[in-house]
Formats: C-alpha cells, structure tokens, sequence
C-alpha cells in the first residue's frame, strides 16, 4: 500500500428530487489498501458504489480515480480508465462455459473483437489468461463447466475473476457474501483476501461483520448519507458514534 490515493471523493453530495441521499462524503483510498464500507441498512453504501461507479452521477462533489476527474463519465471509460464492480445479483454469461466468460473479458480488455459463438482455443492468448485468472481464484478444475451449474459462491469467484481478467485498479465489491452458504464464505473470503496480497485496491461493501473485520486495512461507517468515521476496525468498533448507529442492529 502507498500513500498516493487511487480513488478520493471530494465532497461528493446526491440530492434526488428533494431527498438529499449522499451528503459531503470525503474519502481518499490510497493504491493498495482495502476498505470496508459499512452502515446500517439505508445508509447509502450501494449509492455510493453506485456513484463512483457511474450508474448514478453526483449533484455535488467530484469522483477522481488516479488523479483523472470521472464525475461526469460514463460506465464503459470508468471501467476503462481502471474501475471495475461487482454487483449484488449476479452478472454472469449464464449459458457459457467459466473460461468463456473470463475468456471475452480478457479479448476485450486487450483490444481483440469478443465473440460467444466460438469454443475457445487453448493456445488464445485470451484464453491463456482466462485459465490464469481461474487459477487465481481457485477455479481453474471448472474452466468447463457451464456458469449456470456453478453453486452461488462459485459464481461469486468467477465474478472476481472476471474483474481481475480487465486489470482494474479499483475493484469494488458489492456485498459479495450476499446468498452465499456458509460453507463457501471461507473460500470466497480467501479469494478476496488473495486480491489484497495480489496489491489491488479494493473498496468493500458487506453486511457479515466478521467478513469485513478480518480482512480490511480501514472501515468506512456510513449512516444516513454520511461519513460517520473512517479508521481501523479496532478503532471503528470501539467508536461510541458507530455503537450508536448500529443501535438495533447487530455489529
């Protein structure tokens, strides 16, 4: 982790008709680090994803990702420019097989025309990285299996390895634990923690506390729109402020 910050938000306000949901986020996360996201239910976590990724554009504030301004930009150049997400649904090419859909990431994040109509050769650079990046993430003994047929936490990997496939410098994490059984949440837990020894940035949303606690370098709180703190989990959970918040809920 270095001190220079791949993502800041600055200010960073959303006002929908005369509801404000976002209010004066600051935030700098250098390259490197790990952050969880947390909040209780409303507090405006997924907004926030969304806003920096840009299905929603802030009314106040700026989004600079590695220093480039991307307040304004669409999805498709965010992700360009180095940010990719997953989502809490599932986002896969259902009916192909796991390293086609690595495979059409890594052709498209190379520049190469992608294609669903064509079994991939095994000597395709594309496909190459695609078994790689299966590897990675522990799924490389399924590389043919149709994603449909994966169990949820497998479909959970095979997301991440789509994001790694596009080599983003950000990766945000949408409530990546969201339907998967317990059995899987160690395995997935690992894959995740490996993005972090693999030096990528990751921004965490997550409702499984331990999860969260165990993995990330910081803790943002959020709570009614609002940063309510920023710091290290220890310092995070001992704060009275987000004892407070979570009041009714369970931390």
């Amino acid at each position: 982790m270095t001190d220079h910050p791949v993502l800041s938000l600055e200010h960073v306000g959303l006002r929908i008709g005369g509801a404000r949901i976002l209010n004066d986020v600051s935030l700098d996360v250098p390259a490197g680090e790990m952050l969880g996201v947390i909040g209780p239910n409303g507090a405006g976590k997924t907004t926030l994803f969304n806003v920096v990724s840009g299905i929603i554009r802030p009314t106040e504030g700026r989004v600079l990702l590695d220093g480039q301004d991307v307040s304004h930009v669409a999805i498709h150049h965010r992700a360009a420019a180095g940010l990719g997400r997953t989502f809490q649904t599932s986002s896969l090419f259902q009916a192909l097989s796991v390293v086609e859909n690595v495979r059409m990431v890594a052709q498209a994040h190379a520049g190469g025309a992608t294609s669903v109509f064509r079994t991939p050769r095994r000597t395709d650079a594309a496909t190459t990285r695609a078994l790689e990046t299966l590897a990675e993430v522990g799924l490389e003994h399924r590389a043919d299996a149709v994603a449909s047929g994966l169990s949820h936490g497998e479909k959970r990997k095979l997301e991440i390895a789509m994001l790694i496939a596009m080599e983003p410098k950000v990766i945000l994490l949408d409530e990546p634990m969201a339907g998967v059984g317990s059995a899987d949440v160690p395995a997935l837990t690992e894959v995740i923690r490996g993005l972090h020894r693999g030096g990528r940035t990751v921004l965490m949303v997550e409702h499984h506390m331990e999860v969260v606690l165990g993995l990330v370098d910081r803790v943002a709180v959020m709570h009614h729109g609002e940063l309510l703190a920023v710091d290290t989990p220890e310092a995070v959970m001992a704060n009275p402020a987000v004892q407070s918040a979570y009041l009714g809920e369970a931390v």
